[in-house]
């Protein structure tokens, strides 16, 4: 039993290796993602719920970015185990070719709709001088954010190739670089210091954008410095020529993980627009749930990339079948177990965390009563973001697709659209009943690693 879902020291110095920088640049950024939220929760609880809601909105375009390199990045890992330089090459450019139409289309999007789409997450109860100052406050920080959505894309481009070419602390450093002049700045611009005026939201947003091109800066600048260590990217930007074939792989397989970040990340935007119906105080405390919630949160993400890193890296090796499962298994236990020790630990903040903000005593009594919630149901997320992620690295994207996005919109989406339109049940229970979804996804996770389907080479 033990040496079916343990691994020795080796194993897990291996796991160690590839996860902690990754876990390490992520933490730095969360946490200091969320000294950003506590000191804009300090300038009052309507600035702090105007940028949550943009906050939303931008998650959209993250995701959606994340899917159009995680699709690419799959050939990239396997591309590597292979030891192909040239098609690591081509995959950097078709991320380029794909980020670049992203990017377009949210920049257009998010200047020209801005007020309809904030004005969604402000149908439920509140005063109408409060809900006008929310829009206004929203339309102010992404105005600004606007010019970050760029540097972003490219960030992830350079970090997602590096780290699924074996390097993992590039973009751990310019992470914490980032998140580093990000917490200077929001410091000096939000509150006014150094002779600076205070400038409440706009200093947010301004900070987060330089701190978005330093990372790219140390990211990029270190790739084409040291491109005897990733020859990769030298021409990489003489064309944009792929061969037709590897095309035609790259759009088969990655476009419906695109595909699926986007309608994934739409779904939950649309399950957070559900939970605002319940009113302006539910914005504000899952506000502040959900800024704890993703510094914890860490710790599954990080092992999900970390499965898909090396499970595809072993598959693009051409390893045994048993050897990756067996190797898999062991990632998603040591993913649950993980996960079990940072839910006891954000159950124990839980009530701790929202006395930090200037919010009001039934806000900071709903925010604990969610974050215990999120607390209980990380390792049933541990395991499906394992599940999700092993499935990715074998190239099944239809079945990730069916797994993520489909089940967020047949089943979560028209659970939590019935439970807030059409009932009267409290946010905390409304909230939780949504959250149980993920024990249904779990067992679907394990129907579908135990038929062992995704098992396969996909650039040989």
């Amino acid at each position: 039993m033990r040496k079916k879902y343990f691994g020795d020291k080796k194993f897990y110095a291996m796991v160690l290796a590839v996860a902690m920088p990754i876990m390490i640049q992520n933490a730095i950024t969360n946490f200091v993602g969320l000294l950003d939220n506590i000191m804009v929760g300090r300038v009052g609880e309507l600035p702090m719920s105007g940028v949550a809601i943009v906050n939303q909105l931008l998650f959209v375009f993250n995701l959606c970015i994340f899917g159009a390199v995680s699709g690419p990045g799959i050939f990239t890992a396997q591309f590597h185990g292979a030891r192909d330089d040239e098609g690591i090459r081509h995959t950097f450019r078709f991320k380029l070719m794909i980020c670049g139409m992203i990017a377009t289309v949210g920049i257009c999007l998010f200047a020209f709709a801005s007020e309809p789409l904030i004005s969604l997450y402000l149908k439920g109860e509140g005063t109408p001088e409060d809900i006008a100052a929310t829009l206004f406050y929203g339309k102010e920080y992404l105005k600004i954010m606007l010019w970050g959505l760029v540097p972003f894309a490219l960030t992830n481009i350079y970090s997602g190739t590096l780290r699924e070419t074996g390097e993992t602390m590039v973009p751990m450093t310019g992470g914490i670089a980032a998140v580093l002049v990000n917490l200077f700045f929001n410091y000096v611009l939000i509150f006014g210091h150094f002779g600076l005026p205070a400038m409440g939201v706009k200093g947010a947003a301004v900070a987060t954008v330089i701190s978005r091109y330093v990372e790219l800066a140390i990211v990029a600048g270190w790739t084409h410095l040291n491109s005897a260590k990733k020859p990769f990217i030298r021409g990489a930007y003489r064309s944009l020529a792929i061969p037709g074939a590897l095309t035609k792989k790259l759009i088969v397989k990655g476009l419906p993980l695109l595909v699926n970040e986007a309608l994934w990340s739409a779904g939950m935007a649309m399950m957070n627009q559900c939970y605002s119906l319940r009113g302006l105080e539910v914005v504000a405390a899952y506000n502040i749930s959900n800024t704890i919630w993703n510094v914890f949160s860490v710790s599954f993400l990080t092992m999900g990339n970390a499965v898909g890193i090396i499970i595809g890296q072993m598959l693009g090796a051409g390893k045994e079948r048993e050897e990756v499962i067996d190797t898999d298994r062991k990632l998603v236990v040591f993913s649950v177990l993980l996960c079990i020790v940072f839910g006891l630990g954000l159950s124990a903040l839980s009530g701790v965390f929202p006395q930090i903000y200037d919010a009001s005593a039934s806000v900071r009594s709903l925010a604990t009563q969610m974050i215990l919630v999120g607390a209980f149901f990380m390792p049933f997320c541990a395991y499906t973001n394992a599940s999700y992620f092993t499935l990715r690295s074998g190239g099944k994207v239809a079945v990730t697709l069916l797994f993520d996005c489909v089940f967020v919109w047949v089943v979560c989406v028209p659970l939590a659209t019935c439970l807030a339109r059409f009932t009267s049940l409290p946010i905390v229970p409304l909230y939780f009943c949504c959250q149980a979804t993920e024990v249904i996804k779990c067992g679907l996770g394990y129907f579908m690693l135990k038929k062992g389907t995704w098992v396969q080479n996909i650039v040989s």
